[in-house]
């Protein structure tokens, strides 16, 4: 008996290359808890670290969002726009000969200095619980040492000499976070060089053959190779029936991993809304993705006016969570691989903030509302676990009471102030529940009631 159980606990669901197959997937727990990740774009683009600021990339017009992409990690398409700020800035620091994949010598060398200790200590010192890193780029040039050859770049132009996916997926996973890999699978302008304008969508290209094949080895050498948590394409998978075979043999080799939205067919783990996020509980997971900046790429023009400021992303990660989403939120590396003081000093806030109110966001699920006001405006953000309540306050009241509207405490219930001791009295008063708070209020940044037992309404 005990023989026939230990072999059937390690039977395990065996994925065929079709839909219906990898259908029967189903996004594991560790995801749904995680509420917090780090997106990491870093390449050649690291070099220049341009980008016009005009806004965030919704906010500016269609008609010439491409010209003065805020994104610097789409430098190699934004300097074709004869006379655009890119243009400009390359031609006046680089010259018009310099070619965008001089800069591979030049990135090689810088990543020599990088320590990927230290950047996981970062991210991990952030609250962060996994890591999400671009493999390739749209500029086609790779963050490992593929052994798969590109038909026209040698390997000194298109491969980093350090296999940084590597050395980054050993240093991540010690810290006991989930490491994860984003591949451009949709563009590729090492195989098509044609300017990229708004609506300009010829896949024709990246269907055909080198592309196809190219794509699917260096898609399975990453899963062969590094096992990843999460498996990140963007923009679309040319050739629907190969995604399909691709995310089947991932899910045979990693069957705790998952995919997002955007590989050109109906089948996601999540759905990925960029620099967005919905505004009401969304039952299907979803991950909301965005920089700390305008860009995701290094930007040195950034400054603290085009980044939202602590409390704002610690008060996004809690509305996204209230709502059943994730937050992948975006550093930016420099060529060498430091961040910014910009960007340490928001991860250190964050990762602050959740050290003390860690409860009220990992491991969560949505509650009945995600959201409610104070009587006099201020915003409340609703989480729960287990038997317990997280009424989330963004404002830090400067009375000795808060009121929740709307709400039935159960008879006893217990009321804390996280990062303060004690229970705290209360009183319903009809619909409404008051809760008298602590002489001194602890923290700079939102402020997390746990209530038990879970009210009734």
């Amino acid at each position: 008996m005990l023989v026939i159980l230990l072999a059937s606990c390690t039977l395990a669901t065996k994925y065929e290359p079709t839909l219906s197959s990898i259908h029967q997937h189903r996004s594991p727990e560790w995801f749904n808890d995680a509420k917090f990740g780090i997106f990491i774009h870093w390449g050649l683009y690291s070099v220049p670290a341009y980008a016009p600021t005009e806004g965030e990339i919704h906010s500016i017009d269609p008609n010439i969002r491409m010209s003065v992409n805020p994104y610097a990690e789409w430098y190699r398409n934004t300097m074709k726009f004869e006379g655009s700020p890119t243009d400009k800035y390359h031609k006046q620091h680089y010259g018009a000969d310099f070619d965008y994949y001089d800069f591979a010598p030049i990135f090689d060398e810088a990543v020599k200095k990088w320590n990927p200790d230290v950047m996981a200590d970062i991210f991990a010192d952030a609250g962060a619980q996994y890591v999400v890193l671009t493999t390739k780029h749209h500029d086609g040039f790779t963050l490992w040492p593929s052994k798969v050859p590109h038909p026209e770049f040698s390997a000194e132009k298109i491969n980093c000499t350090r296999d940084i996916v590597g050395d980054l997926t050993n240093a991540v996973r010690k810290k006991g976070m989930k490491m994860g890999l984003y591949y451009s699978g949709g563009i590729d302008w090492s195989f098509d060089n044609t300017r990229f304008a708004l609506g300009d969508r010829d896949m024709s290209t990246l269907r055909a053959e080198p592309y196809s094949s190219y794509l699917k080895a260096q898609y399975l050498e990453l899963i062969d190779r590094y096992k990843p948590s999460v498996l990140w394409n963007d923009i679309t998978y040319p050739r629907k029936k190969e995604s399909i075979e691709v995310i089947a043999y991932y899910y045979n080799h990693v069957p705790e991993g998952v995919v997002n939205d955007r590989w050109g067919i109906k089948f996601r783990d999540f759905t990925t809304p960029e620099y967005a996020k919905y505004d009401k509980i969304v039952r299907e997971k979803w991950e909301s993705c965005r920089g700390i900046g305008y860009s995701f790429g290094y930007n040195a023009m950034e400054t603290d006016e085009h980044m939202p400021t602590e409390d704002e992303l610690i008060e996004m990660l809690i509305d996204i969570v209230s709502k059943n989403g994730n937050l992948l939120l975006n550093v930016g590396p420099k060529a060498d691989g430091s961040i910014s003081e910009l960007q340490l000093r928001r991860l250190r806030a964050i990762g602050q903030w959740l050290k003390v109110n860690g409860q009220a966001i990992y491991e969560t699920k949505p509650w009945k509302i995600p959201e409610a006001k104070t009587p006099d405006g201020s915003e409340i953000r609703f989480t729960r676990k287990d038997n317990a309540l997280y009424a989330i306050l963004f404002d830090k009241p400067d009375t000795k009471t808060v009121t929740i509207p709307a709400m039935t405490f159960a008879k006893g219930a217990k009321v804390q102030l996280l990062g303060a001791k004690g229970d705290l009295k209360w009183q319903q008063q009809g619909n409404d529940v008051t809760i008298t708070l602590p002489e001194t209020i602890p923290g700079r940044y939102a402020w997390c009631l746990e209530i038990k037992p879970l009210p009734k309404k």
